[in-house]
């Protein structure tokens, strides 16, 4: 296998390191923290609500639609021959309010962790408090004496952006050369800072933390470290148990669930995962889909060096039409958490981005952008894959098929201009 990933060649990897989660030992976080972070986004949800009517229907909180997708699997399986058993849904966290994309999780989370902090140092907020107060002239006075700073392929840029500059911060967006110029020019238009780099997303990162560490009065929300980011991302997990019951998608031994997720540096997919294995345990299966020339956590985890190698050291070049996933460096922190947790990966060509994209809009009429579709890559392969029969082989699964609910994560798309979507649709490779 290690050749056909340097050949850039389609691949499934199996994670031999996969273990019952009551054998998975011992993780620096834990359920109470997925708790903590739940009632954090609680307690924001009035002073949301203020800045973004949007989320007036749902009360301030930032929550996606669970759709089911019947003909998307019907297609599945008669246009690629997956025979995939059981029902197939979307997460549509490429419709999450403000940002679009599944970065409003964890991004818009750990601003708010990080506004929090700051307004109960300065005595200007007690966590008994209404937080609409935040929008005050005062506290937004304070909050413009500070600076967010981040690196980004483009919509954590977004979510950390949209959000600080709400909240009143001076936010600086440090982007790479993959991000596209839409999101780019929408970051303007909400008054953020934006420092294009010629180089990749370890570039951007490693500028944004320097210019950062130099100002005292800068924070650096690191999407390669943080454990915030990775909270936030994790109480999808806690909503979605209640999503699969309005459905009634039952979970468990006799009914498992299976989760594809599109990955990039590893935070998203990564926190996600953590939660689902915390709320499900082994009744969930977690994959990762990534390009096939940058599928750095994969390059990271089947190594076993994590975020010491890099695509670039197996001569891959990083680059891909799915921008928010050109992503040559994995987080090691993700890496390490998901060691035991994580069932596998899938890669994908570019040239599938669009053709699933195309699939998913002449079946449902439901929009993503192309890095989001390598969700459905889980879906086509797994029933019709030597590797994934033999992990489902290995896990006593064969006559629980059926009766499974398969997830694929669309992780953005719904701010993408008009202009740009018809770009999209007539992309051929």
């Amino acid at each position: 296998m290690k050749e056909e990933i340097r050949q850039a060649k389609e691949v499934i990897w199996l994670n031999p390191d996969l273990r019952p989660v009551a054998e998975a030992g011992d993780c620096e976080l834990t359920m109470a923290d997925i708790d903590d972070a739940e009632a954090r986004l609680a307690r924001f949800a009035s002073f949301i609500r203020k800045r973004f009517p949007e989320t007036e229907e749902q009360g301030g909180l930032i929550e996606s639609a669970l759709t089911e997708i019947p003909r998307m699997r019907d297609l599945i399986n008669e246009k690629y021959g997956s025979r995939l058993e059981g029902r197939l849904l979307l997460k549509q966290d490429s419709h999450l309010a403000i940002a679009g994309s599944v970065k409003a999780r964890g991004g818009i989370y750990e601003v708010l962790k990080h506004t929090e902090e700051l307004a109960f140092a300065s005595g200007i907020l007690k966590e008994t408090d209404d937080y609409a107060k935040l929008d005050a002239p005062e506290c937004r006075s304070l909050f413009g004496q500070y600076t967010i700073q981040v690196g980004s392929t483009g919509n954590l840029g977004m979510s950390i952006g949209i959000m600080s500059a709400a909240i009143g911060y001076r936010v600086i967006v440090h982007m790479s050369a993959d991000a596209r110029q839409w999101k780019k020019d929408l970051l303007r238009s909400h008054g953020v800072t934006v420092v294009e780099y010629e180089a990749d997303y370890s570039e951007a990162v490693k500028n944004g933390r320097r210019q950062s560490d130099q100002d005292p009065k800068s924070y650096f929300v690191d999407d390669e470290n943080s454990r915030n980011l990775f909270l936030g991302y994790a109480v999808a997990a806690k909503r979605l148990v209640g999503q699969l019951e309005e459905k009634k998608v039952r979970v468990d031994e006799e009914h498992p669930l299976f989760i594809y997720i599109p990955c990039g540096v590893g935070g998203a997919p990564g926190g996600i995962t953590f939660g689902l294995k915390q709320v499900f345990g082994d009744a969930v299966h977690c994959f990762f889909v990534e390009p096939v020339q940058a599928p750095c956590m994969l390059v990271g985890m089947a190594s076993g060096l994590n975020n010491n190698i890099c695509v670039q050291d197996i001569g891959l070049t990083g680059m891909t039409h799915a921008d928010g996933l050109a992503v040559g460096r994995p987080s090691g922190f993700v890496g390490g958490v998901m060691k035991p947790v994580l069932s596998g990966e899938f890669t994908i060509r570019d040239g599938k981005l669009y053709d699933y994209m195309r699939d998913l809009l002449e079946t449902e009429d439901i929009f993503l952008e192309p890095s989001a579709c390598a969700a459905f890559q889980g879906p086509v392969r797994l029933q019709k894959s030597g590797e994934t029969k033999r992990y489902i082989a290995e896990h006593h699964l064969e006559d629980k098929m059926k009766n499974t609910a398969h997830i694929a994560w669309a992780t953005g798309g719904s701010l993408v201009p008009e202009e740009i979507r018809e770009e999209y649709k007539n992309t051929f490779i």
